[in-house]
């Protein structure tokens, strides 16, 4: 299955930054460092980097998606946490966790996605103890290649 990146575009807050995450209860503006020529998929607030977000397709009658970051890294002194997302392409965003059960992996949707000091969060694919954010209910199926927008709280 081809995982093309899609670059999350964000909600747009009279920042006048081309990117805006709210993480922690703040708004985070960040400039896209995307173009077509350039092949940087990171956007940086601070202490905080969101590395090379994409979402893959939608599979063929599911009404459910999935985005991934290559990483989240606080690289701050003071620890933070992702509490909440929301899109306009799905009816809500959860937070998930995958977790093994005997010899079944499971994904659980968790309240928050801590972000200790100087650590990086992986939000892949697969993996005991990664995460991911699910969208659920989709407005319309996700195409390669497609963009949208994905506001973090």
């Amino acid at each position: 299955m081809n995982f093309k990146t899609m670059n999350l575009l964000a909600l747009l807050r009279k920042t006048g930054f081309g990117l805006g995450f709210v993480l922690g209860g703040l708004f985070i503006g960040a400039v896209a460092l995307w173009t077509p020529q350039a092949h940087a998929h990171d956007f940086k607030q601070g202490d905080l980097v969101i590395d090379h977000p994409y979402a893959t397709p939608s599979l063929a009658g599911t009404r459910n998606g999935s985005v991934y970051f290559k990483g989240l890294r606080n690289r701050g002194g003071q620890a933070d946490r992702l509490i909440a997302a929301k899109s306009a392409v799905a009816e809500r965003v959860e937070l998930h966790q995958m977790q093994m059960d005997g010899q079944v992996m499971r994904m659980r949707e968790v309240p928050a996605i801590e972000l200790p000091a100087r650590t990086e969060v992986n939000l892949r694919h697969g993996g005991a103890g990664t995460h991911h954010l699910m969208l659920i209910n989709l407005n319309q199926s996700l195409k390669d290649g497609d963009r949208f927008d994905l506001e973090l709280v």
